[in-house]
């Protein structure tokens, strides 16, 4: 731990240069960021002894709302996060500024829930320290300074960068950075459910707090078995791009919530509470009885999940093998099965807004045989995830933005390590 001004003098300097561009590649452009952070810090509390972290967002390459399911995922920690200024204080308080935001102030002697709290940052800190504190870990009073640049509303799961940020600046402060990144990442997925009442599964949080591209399978919920898959798309010649189409998710909580819902009321015809547990041929008998009881759009639903599941296998040994063409045919596979039997793509109820659609269409003429495209993360409003050769990508960037404005195509890379303190 280290003064604020000596941090800036040494970020200034380039001393950290090196490490930096481990994270970031643009290592000018970090240094810039983490010393306007420090300053912002200062500013806010004053100065004294801090420390700097990280926690990535994320993207999802496949396994499209399967690990609430108890399926299989692959996702990945790309090269944009949220970062911290963080230092303790005597005073037992829980003080957090995110850029742009007011200050959260928490007593950290009174971290149960609060009502009128849902569906703010204040739940989001209050949840994961108090879940942490449950599970035997130190928790006391810190100050923090947060800024972003993980796209909100695009899909890469700026809320869990924020949980595992949290998270990792806990462990690090009162824990000696021994806990355990799922711990961390279970913690917020606790947070989110109980203390920000969304529903939600641990892909995004495990994603974020681990690092680097993972397979996760979520049978054991509550120990999942996670997986690094050494496998880099630069290897393939093939750029990993995120559109942000500009959809709002104002309004969209029902839409996610009905996603799980519907798939446990098909689990519940057969006595499961997740569709893993279900025997695939079973369900298909069944499809005459499951659309009288249920409708037809859990059905299909479900469909999508048996589907999704064997493909994600088929995924993870196709990259392992090296054999990137069938991995690529399998992630136009998945985006269909998410727009046609997932149905995720927009909102039923408000069927003149469909900006990812617009952005999937969009894509499939531009890229042709130069990529493939499918709707990414949670759906309904956010971002198209598209792998491009490399030599396209300018191309395809350019129509993007034509679409949805300057800057809202970018080229991300996969980041190897999660929530970390940087220095």
């Amino acid at each position: 731990m280290k003064e604020t001004g000596r941090l800036i003098r040494e970020l200034e300097s380039g001393e950290h240069d090196k490490r930096l561009r481990e994270l970031y590649a643009d290592a000018e452009k970090a240094r810039r960021r983490y010393c306007r952070a420090a300053g912002e810090y200062e500013r806010l509390f004053g100065g004294g002894e801090a420390e700097l972290y990280s926690a990535p967002g994320r993207t999802e390459v496949s396994g499209n709302h399967t690990d609430h399911q108890q399926g299989m995922v692959l996702a990945a920690a790309v090269n944009l996060d949220a970062l911290a200024v963080a230092g303790y204080n005597e005073e037992n308080r829980i003080r957090v500024v995110s850029e742009g935001y007011g200050m959260i102030d928490i007593d950290a002697r009174d971290l149960g829930k609060k009502d009128g709290e849902a569906e703010t940052s204040a739940a989001i800190v209050r949840g994961v320290a108090f879940g942490l504190r449950e599970k035997g870990y130190r928790v006391g009073g810190f100050n923090a300074y947060i800024t972003s640049d993980v796209l909100i509303g695009a899909g890469l799961s700026s809320s869990a960068a924020f949980e595992v940020l949290v998270g990792t600046v806990i462990s690090g402060l009162f824990n000696d950075m021994e806990i355990e990144p799922l711990t961390i990442a279970k913690t917020g997925q606790y947070a989110e459910n109980v203390f920000f009442e969304k529903p939600c599964g641990l892909m995004d949080q495990t994603a974020c707090a681990v690092g680097g591209l993972v397979f996760i399978d979520f049978e054991q919920p509550k120990a999942p078995v996670v997986k690094k898959l050494p496998v880099d798309f630069k290897d393939f010649n093939y750029s990993l791009c995120i559109a942000d189409t500009k959809g709002s998710h104002d309004n969209l909580t029902a839409d996610y919530a009905a996603l799980r819902s519907e798939m446990e009321d098909v689990a519940k015809f057969f006595g499961e509470k997740a569709l893993r547990k279900v025997d695939e041929a079973l369900f298909y008998k069944s499809i005459p009885a499951l659309r009288e009881r249920l409708g037809d759009r859990p059905v299909l639903r479900a469909i999508h999940f048996f589907n999704e599941e064997k493909r994600v296998e088929r995924q993870a040994e196709a990259l392992t093998r090296g054999d990137f063409n069938a991995f690529l045919q399998m992630v136009g596979e998945s985006g269909s099965s998410s727009f046609q039997y997932l149905q995720n793509v927009y909102t039923a109820r408000n069927p003149k807004k469909q900006e990812v659609s617009i952005g999937l269409a969009v894509s499939g003429s531009i890229l042709g045989k130069n990529g493939v495209a499918r709707v990414h993360g949670g759906g309904f409003a956010g971002s198209v995830l598209a792998f491009v050769k490399n030599g396209f990508v300018e191309r395809y960037r350019a129509a993007m933005d034509g679409v949805f404005g300057e800057g809202a195509s970018q080229v991300l890379q996969v980041r190897n390590e999660g929530g970390i303190r940087v220095l």
